[in-house]
């Protein structure tokens, strides 16, 4: 009996262990768990112009945000617009990004804020705010084409259904002439006007989700308490891209780029302004790239241009104009296309504004360096320009005149220099201008000093 007491009061004790173990295991873990499991949320500033230099910089955040396993991703906006192709790449990172997306207007979303906000998930407002009037305009203040105009629309109608949001409400922000159904009449929109919400209209129309005074109270009305707010700026690096695709930086570029190329091809001086021409159109190219505008096929097309211009003018390679057309036409292209971007995005406008200018400030300074160079000091060091004359009693160690009027064949292409043979002696000489191939029966018409002119029979 006392053996059979003992044993279950051991039991007793082993159950009571056992209770308290898990009880202790289930309360530490529990309150560990409320140390760390705080939200983070990451906040994206949309201030000023929205640039090409905003999209490396969303994309990162967004990453990064990814990386830390973050709960939320504000973007605070605050803008009047700016470039539909960089909103567009803005809206393409917020829609894939894995974690919630609210859009804090605080003051404007105006035009591609607009388009930008209504990207994301949730959207609030601040008090005295307003959202809306999205068509898109040229740099000019003309209105954008209708095929722009339409990708708009659809965009505007597909982000609406896609957040369950009224399509018609986003349409009216870039068609002027879209009519608006609503029963209650809590909108009201102006025939012919563009429909720019204010936040208690944003609301009743279900464009708002929540009005805020601060990002800490939208978040906490989101059900995000006591969170964990990383603010972000943009990089350096994202600043050089914004600096290197602003439209007049863009066109210097270019400039520079033709102008040195030009300089080092014409007068054979492949120094330092070769470099800098190369320079120039790596920093082009380059931003172009990590703005998204120009892609790997737009600079081999701009490399194959440049190969074929070389092969049109310092080759012998008889191409009779026809590589020096494909170049041209494939380096002017790949510029145009690294500055519009997107066709149906890009500021088509500017971008052949700003390829305009550069091109006729390069036609400018290739007058000016064919006029002034061979006749500058500078260029003395490259350019023979003392003259030898037969009446100052300078001869040739070959008198090339007692070739004049004879005839012979040519061994090489004249383009119009080149070799020829007559009466067995090879001749270094130049044609009166035009092209001949090689095996062609030719004349030697005049010598002036030692250059032999010759021409076809």
């Amino acid at each position: 009996m006392i053996i059979e007491a003992k044993t279950k009061r051991t039991r007793l004790y082993a159950k009571a262990l056992i209770t308290a173990g898990l009880l202790c295991a289930s309360i530490i873990p529990a309150k560990a768990q409320t140390k760390t499991d705080a939200p983070k949320a990451y906040v994206v500033e949309i201030t000023g112009e929205i640039d090409l230099g905003l999209v490396p910089y969303v994309e990162r955040v967004i990453r990064e945000a990814a990386d830390a396993h973050a709960d939320v991703v504000v973007l605070q906006v605050n803008t009047f617009g700016g470039r539909v192709d960089a909103a567009t790449e803005i809206k393409d990172a917020v829609l894939n990004a894995p974690m919630q997306t609210i859009a804090f207007v605080d003051k404007q979303a105006i035009s591609a804020g607009a388009y930008i906000s209504l990207s994301c998930r949730k959207i609030a407002m601040s008090e005295g705010s307003t959202m809306g009037a999205a068509t898109p305009i040229y740099s000019t203040g003309e209105k954008a084409s209708e095929k722009v105009n339409s990708f708009m629309r659809s965009e505007m109608r597909a982000l609406a259904e896609r957040n369950h949001r009224r399509p018609d409400v986003a349409e009216a922000m870039v068609d002027e002439n879209m009519m608006l159904t609503d029963s209650n009449k809590t909108l009201q929109k102006p025939d012919g006007k563009l429909l720019t919400l204010t936040t208690d209209e944003a609301v009743k129309v279900g464009y708002c989700d929540t009005i805020g005074s601060s990002l800490p109270d939208v978040l906490m009305k989101f059900g995000y308490s006591n969170p964990v707010i990383i603010t972000t700026q943009e990089s350096w690096s994202e600043n050089l891209v914004k600096f290197f695709t602003n439209s007049v930086v863009s066109g210097v570029l270019i400039l520079i780029g033709l102008s040195g190329l030009f300089f080092a091809f014409k007068t054979g001086h492949f120094g330092w302004i070769a470099v800098l021409a190369l320079l120039s159109f790596a920093l082009f190219f380059g931003a172009a790239y990590i703005a998204k505008l120009a892609t790997i096929l737009v600079i081999l097309s701009f490399l194959a241009g440049i190969v074929f211009l070389v092969i049109e003018i310092g080759t012998p390679i008889p191409t009779f104009g026809v590589a020096g057309l494909i170049g041209i036409v494939l380096a002017i292209g790949a510029m145009f296309y690294a500055l519009v971007g997107n066709i149906y995005t890009g500021n088509t406008t500017r971008a052949l504004l700003t390829l305009t200018c550069s091109l006729a400030g390069f036609i400018g300074l290739v007058i000016i360096m064919i006029r002034t160079l061979p006749k500058s000091h500078w260029m003395s060091k490259f350019i023979l320009t003392h003259e030898e004359k037969l009446s100052e009693g300078y001869v040739t160690p070959v008198n090339y005149r007692t070739f004049v009027g004879k005839e012979g064949e040519s061994i090489t292409h004249l383009r119009p220099s080149g070799i020829v043979m007559v009466d067995g002696t090879r001749l270094d000489v130049v044609s009166e201008g035009e092209y001949i191939p090689p095996h062609t029966r030719i004349k030697v018409t005049g010598v002036e000093g030692v250059r032999i002119v010759v021409s076809r029979v």
